[in-house]
């Protein structure tokens, strides 16, 4: 299997797990709906970020120790999962509250852009099922005589770019609705909703066994 080969092939696995709805896609989302564009690019970019890292750990083995390990996936597993439970009951209570669930973060960038990225960087590393797929999917295109950091870069970056156009149609489209989604009554929706999906990702991450 040459590079180019495994890029080809690795790409068209990753675009059908960026399609699916996930919780980075709620996240981006309800950034998008809430902060604006721009937090919400950089929610994107926190989370390919994350993924990045990820990409790199697995082309190394560290995802299949974390994999073989009960102990390190379990610790792992949990703080992903009170992370996301945070989150998800953050949004859920604010609305009864009149603020926003997250801070605010405005469309110049600055702090609120930091604070988005970091969220979305949080969120990527701190979700064991994304380090599971990368440990199960990349060894399987690695080339010979290929150095596994080339190809533990280059892999995710693949992803990154589907992730990153998939993540702008949803940012694009979402703009043209936000006049309306930022509705008092619509904002609390959303935000109530997106807290109790979160919530939802929580407990599936907390009961998961691999």
């Amino acid at each position: 299997m040459s590079v180019a080969d495994a890029l080809l092939q690795f790409a068209l696995v990753a675009a059908l797990l960026t399609i699916i709805p996930g919780l980075d896609t709620v996240l981006v989302l309800r950034t998008a709906i809430s902060n604006g564009r721009a937090p919400a690019f950089a929610t994107a970019a926190g989370i390919c970020t994350g993924t990045i890292a990820w990409g790199v750990a697995a082309a190394f083995g560290a995802s299949a120790l974390l994999a073989a390990s009960e102990a390190a996936f379990t610790m792992l597993k949990v703080a992903g999962a009170c992370y996301m439970a945070w989150l998800g009951v953050s949004m859920f209570i604010r609305t009864f509250r009149g603020g926003p669930a997250l801070p605010s973060a405005s469309s110049q960038g600055g702090p609120g852009a930091r604070s988005a990225w970091l969220a979305g960087v949080t969120t990527s590393l701190l979700n064991p099922k994304v380090g599971v797929f990368y440990m199960a999917m990349i060894p399987q295109f690695l080339p010979q005589d290929v150095p596994p950091l080339l190809m533990g870069v280059l892999l995710p970056l693949v992803h990154n770019v589907e992730g990153m156009l998939w993540f702008a149609g949803i940012i694009v489209a979402t703009q043209y609705a936000r006049r309306w989604l930022q509705s008092p009554t619509a904002g609390k929706a959303t935000d109530r909703i997106a807290g109790v999906v979160l919530v939802a990702f929580a407990a599936k991450i907390a009961a998961s066994k691999a």
